[in-house]
């Protein structure tokens, strides 16, 4: 079954929509067309690539993601089509796939627009060939190298990690890129402290659930993707401690204390 998703910086209701599924339906009419996220920062790949890395593996192989968060071609940024891990992306070449495979693509073709400057209709052009069977050699010329932007990954030492919040869930749920893979190997089954924004934050935990702790507390858990999140019970963490992405987290060995009413 063909399947073409869609992840855009686009509002529900943006124009944009009706025209890009317009052209899909025309182009390969019967092809399931699904809205894997919309409404996302606009330009900020960081946090579009994080949504398509942690969904695209759950579509069919062979799925197609149209990706439209900063999308208008430029010199050194044209539109390309990535295929890796038995799905095809195709989207701008401006940093985002590496963000979202973190590994080397099976092939990368730059895509022939023939006369059109409009990414929507390359876009949808590219797609249709896809989804009709096309080899993406014949949709454009292959190219060597994709340009890579560096992901924000957690630093370690012997005691210590320093990670940061990459993600705020429709909960306020605030998901940092601390790994349980990272925290295991630093801590084990040592004793820590884990500071979320400020040392007055914080807590000596990791729950399984959020009703582990009593509503209003605090806590942290490794989420369905292995990641560290932090939330209250029943609240939104948030907007009560002013987390957004990018706020600092920090997990020291217990008993190591921060300075008070000080950033660590």
């Amino acid at each position: 079954m063909a399947v073409i998703t869609l992840t855009t910086e686009w509002r529900s209701d943006d124009f944009y929509n009706g025209i890009i599924r317009g052209k899909l339906c025309t182009l390969c009419p019967g092809t399931t067309i699904v809205e894997n996220a919309s409404c996302l920062s606009p330009f900020d790949i960081s946090h579009g690539s994080f949504i398509i890395r942690n969904t695209f593996m759950n579509y069919p192989a062979g799925s197609v993601h149209i990706i439209c968060i900063l999308s208008e071609a430029r010199k050194g940024a044209g539109h390309l089509i990535v295929k890796s891990k038995g799905h095809y992306f195709i989207g701008t070449d401006n940093g985002i796939f590496s963000l979202i495979l973190n590994s080397e693509p099976d092939e990368i073709i730059s895509i022939d627009a023939g006369e059109t400057t409009d990414e929507l209709e390359v876009f949808a052009r590219a797609a249709a060939g896809l989804v009709s069977g096309k080899k993406p050699s014949e949709l454009g010329a292959p190219i060597k190298k994709i340009n890579e932007t560096l992901p924000l990954r957690a630093t370690i030492d012997a005691d210590v990690i320093i990670g940061s919040i990459l993600f705020i869930d429709s909960y306020g749920n605030a998901i940092s890129n601390i790994t349980r893979e990272i925290f295991t190997r630093v801590f084990g089954n040592r004793d820590f402290r884990i500071y979320i924004v400020s040392n007055l934050n914080f807590t000596d935990t990791i729950s399984l659930n959020y009703n582990d702790v009593p509503v209003g507390d605090l806590l942290a858990r490794f989420n369905s993707l292995d990641l560290l999140e932090f939330s209250i019970n029943g609240a939104n963490i948030s907007e009560l401690l002013s987390i957004e992405p990018g706020s600092s987290v920090r997990i020291d060995v217990s008993g190591k204390t921060a300075p008070a009413n000080r950033l660590f």
